[in-house]
This record gives C-alpha cells, sequence and structure tokens, in this order.
C-alpha cells in the first residue's frame, strides 16, 4: 500500500532493481551460542586507516548537492505554482520534463549528486537523487521497501539479488501507517500495477545508507578490492546492525581472503536473525563442504533445497549448453522454464530469442530480443540487444 498520489516514473518493467549481493556457492546448523553484530566485524584483517576514512566518508556524502544541483534547485523555485506545492514542482523538474532526461543505469550505485551529473542511476541513486532534492527544498522525506519478487544477476561465480525501494515526499507530518495519507506522494519506479499486493515496509533513512554502502561493498568484491569491499561492508553494519545483507557481504569477502572461521560467523549471524535465508544457507553449505564437513554440509543443502529448490540460472544454464549442442528446442523449454522463475532477467530473453531464431521462429525471436533490451539494467547492454534487434528486423525484411 502507497501513501497518498502515487507517481511512476523511468523507462519501464525491470529497470528498478537494487542489487544487494550474494554469493550463491552452495547453504547448515546452528552454533550452540547467539552471534552479536561485533563478532561479525573482523578489523584487524583488513587494516587499513584510508579505506575506513573513505568509507565513512562515503555515507556522508550520499545527500550531498553539488553546486549544479543547487542551480537547479533555484529554477525549480521559480517555476509558477513552487509556491502553492514544492512537491510537484521538483515531480515537474526532474521526472515530467525533457530537460533533465534521467535514464536508469545499473552499472554502479551512484550518489545524488553523481546521479546528477550522469543523468542515470539505478533505483537506490534516483531515490538518493530526489531524496536530496526534497531536503534541500525543505520537504520531509520518507523511504519504502517494496516486497516484490526476488530478481537474479550474477558475475563471474558471484550472484546478486535485487530487492526495491521508492520515497515518498510529505508536505507536513509522518506518514501515517494506515495509508491513505494525502499529504504524502509516493514516487516509484516501477507501475502501479507491478506495486498491486506487495508488502510496503517503512525504511529508516540509516538503512537506506547500509543499502548504499553494501551495494558499493559488492561493487568493489567484483573488481577484486577486498579491503575496499570489507570496509564499505562493515560501515554498512554501523549504519543499520540489522541489515544482515551486509553481513552476508562480508560472508563473502572473508572467504574470498581466505578466513574461513569469519565467513562462517557471519553467516550463522544471518541465520540466527533470518532462518529462512536462502543465500546464506547457499553460502555456508558450499563452506562446510570446503571444509571437509560433509554431514553438515548435506543437511546444509536439504534445507536449502526446502527453501529453494531450483538454484537460479540452473535452468538457463542447462538450455546454453543444449543450444551450443544443437537442440534448440530444449534450449527454448529450459529458458522458458528459467523465465517463470526470473520474468525480468534480460540474459534469458536474449538466449531464449537465439532458440527462437534457430528453430526459425523470428517473430518470438524479435520479442524476447526487445524485452531483453528493455530488462537490461544498463545502457551498455540495452544498446548491444537494440543493435542485434535492429539486424534481426532487417534481416527478416529481406
Amino acid at each position: 500500500m502507497t501513501f497518498g498520489k502515487w507517481w511512476h516514473f523511468g523507462p519501464g518493467r525491470g529497470r528498478w532493481l537494487l542489487t544487494f549481493l550474494v554469493l550463491a556457492l552452495s547453504g547448515c546448523a546452528r552454533l550452540p551460542h547467539a552471534i552479536n553484530v561485533a563478532q561479525v566485524s573482523e578489523d584487524q584483517l583488513f587494516a587499513s586507516q584510508n579505506e575506513a576514512a573513505a568509507a565513512a566518508a562515503a555515507a556522508g556524502r550520499l545527500f550531498e548537492m553539488s553546486e549544479p544541483m543547487r542551480r537547479y534547485a533555484e529554477r525549480v523555485l521559480r517555476e509558477p505554482g513552487a509556491w502553492r506545492d514544492r512537491r510537484q514542482s521538483l515531480i515537474d523538474a526532474l521526472y515530467l520534463k525533457d530537460s533533465l532526461q534521467l535514464a536508469y543505469d545499473a552499472e554502479g550505485t551512484r550518489t545524488a549528486a553523481e546521479a546528477f551529473e550522469s543523468r542515470a542511476g539505478n533505483c537506490l541513486s534516483l531515490v538518493l537523487m530526489t531524496a536530496a532534492f526534497a531536503k534541500h527544498l525543505d520537504l520531509p522525506v520518507a523511504f519504502q521497501q517494496v516486497s516484490v519478487d526476488e530478481e537474479f544477476t550474477r558475475a563471474g561465480d558471484l550472484y546478486f539479488v535485487s530487492g526495491h525501494v521508492n520515497v515518498m515526499l510529505g508536505s507536513h507530518g509522518p506518514p501515517s501507517t494506515r495509508g491513505g495519507d494525502a499529504h504524502w506522494l509516493t514516487i516509484d519506479f516501477l507501475p502501479q500495477a507491478e506495486l498491486r499486493g506487495h508488502r510496503v515496509t517503512p525504511l529508516q533513512e540509516s538503512t537506506l545508507v547500509a543499502m548504499y554502502l553494501n551495494n558499493r561493498a559488492a561493487e568493489a568484491l567484483v573488481q577484486g578490492h577486498l579491503t575496499t569491499a570489507y570496509w564499505r561492508a562493515r560501515t554498512a553494519m554501523q549504519h543499520d546492525p540489522h541489515f544482515v545483507a551486509a553481513a552476508n557481504t562480508l560472508s563473502v569477502i572473508y572467504q574470498r581472503a581466505g578466513h574461513v572461521a569469519a565467513a562462517e560467523r557471519a553467516l550463522r549471524f544471518v541465520i540466527e536473525r533470518e532462518e529462512a535465508n536462502a543465500s546464506a544457507w547457499a553460502n555456508l553449505g558450499r563452506l562446510l563442504s570446503l571444509t571437509g564437513r560433509h554431514e553438515e554440509a548435506k543437511r546444509a543443502t536439504e534445507r536449502l533445497a526446502a527453501l529453494e529448490p531450483h538454484a537460479p540460472f540452473h535452468h538457463f544454464d542447462r538450455g546454453r549448453v543444449a543450444l551450443q549442442r544443437g537442440d534448440a528446442v530444449q534450449a527454448r523449454n529450459l529458458f522458458q522454464h528459467e523465465l517463470k522463475m526470473q520474468p525480468l532477467q534480460h540474459e534469458v530473453h536474449f538466449w531464449l530469442a537465439q532458440a527462437h531464431a534457430a528453430l526459425g521462429e523470428g517473430r518470438a525471436a524479435a520479442r524476447h530480443l526487445a524485452l531483453a533490451a528493455d530488462y537490461s539494467p544498463t545502457r551498455q547492454t540495452r544498446a548491444i540487444y537494440a543493435a542485434k534487434l535492429e539486424r534481426l528486423r532487417a534481416t527478416r525484411e529481406q
């Protein structure tokens, strides 16, 4: 349920994803005692005053207004009718006019100023930018997490699960917990029909900061910068000790750095707080197997299977193998199975388009290439898919 009036902005479905790190390796039994947040941090393993200071400084810059942003805000205040409703003037200036031309791009998580400068960002970056302007204009701001279906992406053997947040702008007073508060406008990057029936949870600003830092930790981990990743995830937990995604990120960093005991402790911390967290069970099962604790690993794998019968990309990977050996029919069927679990996954649409093309099903191939472009998380991949779609259409017209 959203509060008051609702606004949808953005380039379409599938471009709203907020990335939380998950390493889907392969889930476990509990330690006999509870683990507190202090036991999850291992600062001595990644000693770096510079990285610690950089992570803390990054958290403080999220809502900073650059000079170009301040000038743009002054233009908002000069708009006719701005004195009546600054919220509407801000919405018009950011999302309903052609001058700013914001684009969705999940290439990296940006601060408010970075998103404004690049005129692009992922869901979280655009929420931060909107909130920064609202704060500058003395508008009350509130955040929500929306319980949409999880979406997975991957980079090498790192798997990422995505969630969704939106922002509310108020005229006065806190948002009503019952909904229907006309003093608040919800700005979202999903169509209202997509949100209908999904539960929303109020987010503290400290949790939003933790989400940003966790995203940045994931991005550093992909690049192999373990110390940078550690301090970003560590600082995320300082901002919100209850944000278990950051503890899961720390577990992956520890394992990559060879600190097995620290990795297990972080995963136990997650499972103690979210017993049905499939990502933590998967990571812990793999960890137990690698350390020779095969009976515990087996029990963990059974628990994971109960939570998640098929790992993300299970059917997708089998489909790629089938297509490479020339069995386009089986490949098409497997890709279609994967889409039942991940309907917005651009890679699956792209490979399904190839299977359709191999079978001479040009119209279906074009449809899934278009969906791959539509759901693509970055401008670069969007352009690649769009170019392939144009070539396919040109070939069909010959």
